[in-house]
């Protein structure tokens, strides 16, 4: 068996141990990422492939959303339904998304069943059947979900904005394609796209729980070991590498800014207001969280204040940041009804600017770290959202800083690193996207 390389040791305040991180990779590249619960009694798996929506062309927009459902339909040794029986027979959670950067499949068990989740998710990733019947018959419900997110006014302006803020490109693309472009995907396009590039060396298993890593590695090497899926590349295979095993670029990308409205017969208008922001690994993350919690991010916020508490203008306003590997945005989330839209807008910017040219105050800043501690520290009790934090980590080359070194850098933000972040998000263009009913106009607009 490879040998297993220590990534982090997690103590409690008496040096005792509370959770150990061991990576290893097998052959062919799969990289097996574990944490140890001792405490708890359940058990989570993610297979997270390095490929999302970002990773296809024009001619395959929505394959990796496609193929996230189809890999549920069913293999030469379970059928669909013997994949959903075998983890509703032992109470578990099963499900799978697809994301811009990455796909995932994951499972939460009772530790005891954790052989039978690795087992289930190898024999699918590796061994799928892929038929024309569950193509067709699958391609019908990712129509009915398009519709359906076509009736929903958040996913509708959400939409809208990435397109507004990237155009034509990848990123700027529903994730789960359009009617056109999954009614054109064929079978074979499918089938190529899952074998180009659901290989071994472009994903990681991440498991996290009351588990023991060797135990972890040898399920997985025996699950995953069908269809020669842990067998090496030929050393003569000179084809260009695929997405999910290709460095994404860290060449900083802008959103291209402007406005688009959209008329929609919804009773709300709902706006998306962005800023070009951070990608991923930015140091400047932390500050930028804490600027999160204090504007937007919760019923505290500068923005629930002003908009909902103090003026009445909408139920629902929001901060949130979104980031990429080579990109990052920062956005104002809002629902209103149509005649307050402008208002909504005036307040929102309002506040933006005031950020810039002021900052936090003190106590703003302490409450901002305390949500920032609190919401980490509540939200890693859960083994899934351990191994969610291991197995990212692992994708995207990045490093694992212990919960203690985490908190160390969120109480190390001052108010001068949230003030210059401001300052230099709030400067620049803006990107706004509203979907709502028309607008009327007025009398005097009207002469």
């Amino acid at each position: 068996m490879p040998e297993a390389e220590t990534l982090l040791v997690e103590t409690d305040t008496t040096g005792g141990v509370v959770s150990t991180v061991r990576r290893t990779v097998l052959p062919g590249g799969l990289r097996v990422v574990t944490e140890s619960m001792p405490g708890v009694r359940s058990a989570s798996i993610g297979v997270w492939v390095g490929v999302g929506s970002r990773d296809e062309t024009p001619g395959l927009a929505g394959a990796s959303h496609f193929l996230e459902h189809l890999l549920f339909k069913g293999t030469p040794e379970r059928s669909a339904l013997d994949i959903s029986v075998s983890l509703d027979a032992v109470g578990g959670e099963f499900n799978a998304f697809t994301a811009k950067e990455y796909t995932c499949f994951h499972a939460r068990v009772l530790d005891v069943d954790l052989p039978l989740a690795v087992d289930v998710l190898g024999d699918m990733i590796t061994s799928s059947t892929i038929t024309p019947e569950d193509v067709e018959a699958e391609r019908e419900v990712i129509l009915d979900e398009i519709a359906m997110h076509d009736d929903d006014p958040e996913d509708v302006v959400t939409n809208l904005h990435a397109e507004a803020c990237w155009g034509t490109s990848p990123l700027g693309r529903p994730i789960a394609g359009t009617a056109a472009s999954i009614a054109a995907l064929t079978r074979a396009q499918i089938h190529r796209f899952w074998r180009t590039h659901y290989t071994a060396d472009g994903m990681v298993v991440g498991v996290a729980g009351n588990v023991d890593h060797d135990e972890v590695v040898a399920m997985v090497r025996t699950s995953f070991d069908r269809a020669d899926f842990l067998a090496p590349a030929p050393a003569a295979d000179t084809e260009a590498p695929a997405p999910a095993r290709r460095a994404r670029s860290r060449r900083f990308r802008r959103a291209v800014g402007g406005e688009v409205r959209v008329a929609r017969p919804f009773e709300q208008a709902n706006l998306v207001l962005s800023v070009n922001a951070l990608p991923r690994g930015d140091d400047r993350r932390y500050a930028l969280g804490v600027l999160n919690a204090c504007l937007g991010g919760g019923p505290s916020s500068r923005l629930f204040q002003e908009v909902r508490e103090r003026r009445g203008l909408a139920y629902s306003v929001y901060s949130y940041a979104g980031h990429y590997a080579d990109a990052g945005i920062f956005c104002v989330g809002a629902g209103c009804l149509p005649g307050k839209l402008d208002q909504v807008l005036d307040v929102v910017r309002a506040e933006l600017r005031l950020l810039a040219e002021d900052g936090l105050s003190a106590e703003e800043l302490e409450r901002g770290k305390g949500q920032l501690r609190g919401g980490l520290v509540l939200g890693l009790e859960d083994s899934a959202a351990r191994m969610s934090r291991i197995a990212k980590s692992e994708l995207h080359g990045e490093e694992l800083p212990s919960i203690e070194e985490i908190i160390r850098r969120v109480d190390a933000v001052t108010l001068d690193d949230v003030h210059a972040l401001a300052r230099t998000l709030f400067s620049g263009p803006e990107t706004l996207a509203v979907v709502g009913p028309e607008r009327r106009k007025s009398r005097a607009e009207k002469r």
